[in-house]
Formats: C-alpha cells, sequence, structure tokens
C-alpha cells in the first residue's frame, strides 16, 4: 500500500513541492528572542547582582552610551582592522603553501613536521612571545590573527587541489594546456568548494586571534574593552564588546557565503 502511494505521488502531476531552506528564516529570530526572555527572566527573578549577570536593559543602555561617546566604533574599527589585515595575510600565505605542498611532496616532507608542531602550541602560548617581540601595537595583533587563519585555509588548499580528478588532469594534458591555463579552468575551479569552506573557518578564527592578541597587551580594540569592564567590574561593558565581537564574526562568516554563492554559481547551473 505504502509503494502504491509513492508511486502514485511520483507520477502525480502537481508532485508536492520540495521545502525551502527559506521558508524557516524566522527561526532564528524566534530562538535569539526566547533567549533574550529566558535572559531576562532570570534576571529579574534571580539572586545574581548585576556586576555578576546584567540584565539585557542594562547591557542595551550600556551598549548606548559606548555608541554615544564614541568609543564603542572607535575600538571596534582597531580590531576589525586588525582582523581583516590577519585573514588577508594569513590567507594568501596559506594558499602559496598549500599549493606548493599539494605539488610537490618534497615541500610535504620538508614543512609538514613544522606545521604540525605550531598547531601543538596554543595561539594563547605565543602571543606573548610575539607581543614582546614585535610590541604591543598592530602588527602582533595582524600577526596573531594570521596564525590562527594560516592552518585551516592551508590544509582546505591542499585538500582542494588534491582532489581534482586525475581524468581530467590527464585530459588537459593531452590538449597542451600550460601551466597557467590548467591552474586557472581546472585547479582553481575544483579546489575552490574546498577553499571556501577553510576560508569560512578562518573568518571566525581571525576575530579569536585578535581578541587574544589584545587581551595579552593592548590599549585599543574590543579585546582591551573587556580588559577595561572586567577591571571595573562593568560587566555590562563585557557584554557590549562580546555581542560586537559576535556581530564580527557573523558579519565575516555571511561575507564569505556570498562570495561563496558567487564564485560557485556555475555548479548551480551545471547541477
Amino acid at each position: 500500500m505504502e509503494l502504491n502511494l509513492i508511486r502514485k505521488m511520483q507520477n502525480s502531476p502537481n508532485p508536492p513541492k520540495p521545502l525551502n531552506r527559506h521558508s524557516y528564516w524566522w527561526v532564528m529570530p524566534l530562538v535569539s528572542l526566547l533567549a533574550l526572555l529566558a535572559w531576562d527572566l532570570f534576571t529579574r527573578y534571580g539572586s545574581l547582582p548585576a556586576f555578576i549577570l546584567p540584565s539585557p536593559r542594562l547591557v542595551f543602555e550600556r551598549f548606548l552610551r559606548a555608541l554615544t561617546d564614541g568609543s564603542l566604533a572607535r575600538h571596534t574599527t582597531v580590531t576589525l582592522l586588525e582582523v581583516v589585515l590577519g585573514l588577508l595575510s594569513g590567507t594568501t600565505l596559506a594558499v602559496a603553501f598549500g599549493y606548493l605542498i599539494a605539488k610537490s611532496r618534497l615541500f610535504e616532507r620538508i614543512l609538514s613536521p613544522f606545521l604540525v608542531a605550531s598547531q601543538a602550541v596554543p595561539i594563547v602560548a605565543i602571543a606573548p612571545l610575539l607581543v614582546i617581540w614585535f610590541g604591543a601595537g598592530m602588527f602582533s595583533k595582524v600577526l596573531i590573527c594570521a596564525l590562527i587563519v594560516f592552518f585551516p585555509v592551508l590544509v582546505n588548499t591542499i585538500v582542494g587541489i588534491r582532489a581534482v580528478p586525475r581524468s581530467l588532469n590527464e585530459l588537459m594534458r593531452s590538449l597542451h594546456a600550460s601551466r597557467w591555463q590548467m591552474l586557472r579552468l581546472l585547479e582553481i575551479p575544483s579546489a575552490l568548494p574546498v577553499f571556501l569552506g577553510g576560508l569560512r573557518i578562518g573568518a571566525t578564527l581571525s576575530v579569536i586571534g585578535a581578541v587574544v592578541g589584545e587581551f595579552v597587551g593592548a590599549d585599543r580594540g574590543l579585546g582591551f574593552l573587556i580588559n577595561v569592564g572586567r577591571g571595573q567590574y562593568d560587566t555590562a561593558l563585557v557584554f557590549v564588546a562580546i555581542f560586537t565581537l559576535i556581530a564580527l564574526a557573523l558579519s565575516l562568516y555571511g561575507l564569505v557565503l556570498l562570495l561563496e554563492k558567487r564564485l560557485l554559481a556555475w555548479q548551480e547551473t551545471h547541477s
């Protein structure tokens, strides 16, 4: 009986339409609203003082104050600049080294031990050394961001380049394609989906790198703002800085998604 029902649905002139992923746009706002309501109720009827867990109203008022006096915009601009520069430099180096490693087993054997060893040490342990060596300015923060972005983008670049089908490589060689044509017409399009997945991870990790560097030593940035709020028991300010960091990470992630949709539009047309 179930089999007959399935056949009738398949042969129906008006088969059921697949669910559209955009039809669930309301889920995230609803979940956020419920979480905000639960937070407000917990602070209203709980016994925790405001310096431990401020209410959403206090956080919003502190946000308006920081926005009005310009401190939030000033510190956000610094952190955003560090994140963008670190993401760009880390991604560029990762793509260059990833391509060399993917195409050369010799480079892989030489560099792999150092790359794995670099990931064995947490960035929190390296950050103080970088601040000591390069100072507490922006360069050390950009370097920390680049280091934390480097490895995931590197691995995805290697995987993407090596995932190119051998048959397509042989076809391009049989057509006497140049090295540049192989890279532009075959390797880059084949590696893009995997590479962009690594870039999504790197975009969110870059925010962490900037904050770690600002925690260690800085006089500006959202990490510095968190340190100020913690030292003054201004917990509402800490929440404002944290929510701003979340907004930065989500914005960068969304930009990578838009880039992915634009660059991989050819996949949808050929699917």
